[in-house]
């Protein structure tokens, strides 16, 4: 069933696995290497805690600064999670058909983090392929060459019939078979 709200349906289901992989953080997990170059689990963990919190700042026109992430004790970046993605959703439920799309940019960002994040840990979490095909068709629109900067690699090779995840990390220049 296809709704102009399937973005935000889908966005839901990226927050509930993103928390997912937050919750399953241990604190000895915290200086394992990331599929993010240079940033360990700890970063990686509290930038994705802030997503909920740096995605509805934007949208209220408010300055973000994408690099800060979730301060405090690791172990509660989970819980600060799920209060701000609980406000994103409702964020989105207010706004009009014609905007929701721009959901999908949020489940890409959060779809490769998730991924990035479950690969680290090395613990299998399952990942929810419509997140990921949402995400990397709304990503293909935008994301070029020239545009990519420091957060996306050079895209890597993939078959077509790839799984949806390796399609999309492939996409944001992380090497699936890595």
């Amino acid at each position: 069933m296809n709704s102009p709200h399937r973005p935000v349906v889908v966005l839901s289901r990226a927050l509930d696995q993103a928390g997912d992989a937050l919750a399953a953080v241990h604190p000895d997990d915290l200086d394992r290497p990331t599929p993010c170059r240079g940033w360990t689990v700890r970063e990686l963990a509290a930038h994705l805690a802030a997503a909920p919190e740096h995605f509805l700042q934007q949208a209220r026109g408010e300055e973000v600064d994408w690099d800060a992430g979730a301060g405090g004790d690791p172990a509660q970046l989970a819980a600060h999670f799920r209060v701000h993605a609980d406000d994103l959703l409702h964020h989105w439920h207010g706004q009009p058909d014609d905007r929701v799309a721009q959901a999908d940019w949020q489940s890409a960002e959060l779809g490769v983090h998730t991924w990035d994040l479950v690969r680290a840990l090395g613990r299998p979490l399952p990942l929810d392929d419509e997140v990921a095909e949402r995400g990397l068709a709304f990503i293909q629109q935008g994301l070029t060459d020239d545009n990519r900067g420091d957060a996306f690699g050079a895209p890597v090779d993939v078959p077509d019939d790839a799984p949806p995840y390796d399609r999309l990390v492939a996409f944001a220049g992380r090497d699936p078979r890595a």
